[in-house]
């Protein structure tokens, strides 16, 4: 089975990281994450997050290093975490999301986040700090 692979982006912008809150499907609907969608055929996992946060919040964004892990969102498909800093533009929730919120590093915890994007939480304090 070919593994398609999925990139998230901590969007870092003046000591806060971006939080947005999922919409669909219903099994993640009201949990939080970080922004981003799957990577296209002949796509860098860099390019792809870029485009993704462009689509979705409307922001240039500049891609900066992966995160450590990944994670099996299900059968085919893994998840890649990365940080990101914001270039231009404010972010809006065009697609996949109702909510977005700036968290400092003492408001890490004050959203449910979905599980594989919680498992990163500790790797945001260097770049929070």
């Amino acid at each position: 089975m070919e593994i398609r692979i999925v990139v998230g982006g901590a969007l870092v912008h003046q000591g806060r990281v971006l939080a947005a809150r999922r919409t669909a499907p219903a099994a993640v609907a009201g949990y939080w994450e970080f922004p981003g969608g799957k990577v296209e055929p002949g796509e860098t996992e860099e390019r792809a997050l870029e485009r993704e946060l462009r689509e979705e919040l409307g922001v240039e964004a500049r891609a900066l290093h992966r995160l450590p892990g990944s994670w099996e969102v299900r059968p085919g498909l893994e998840l890649r975490l990365w940080a990101a800093e914001l270039i231009e533009g404010e972010p809006r929730p065009l697609e996949d999301h109702d909510q977005l919120r700036w968290l400092g590093l003492a408001e890490l915890d004050e959203v449910p986040w979905l599980e594989h994007d919680r498992e990163v939480l500790p790797h945001l304090a260097a770049l929070l700090g």
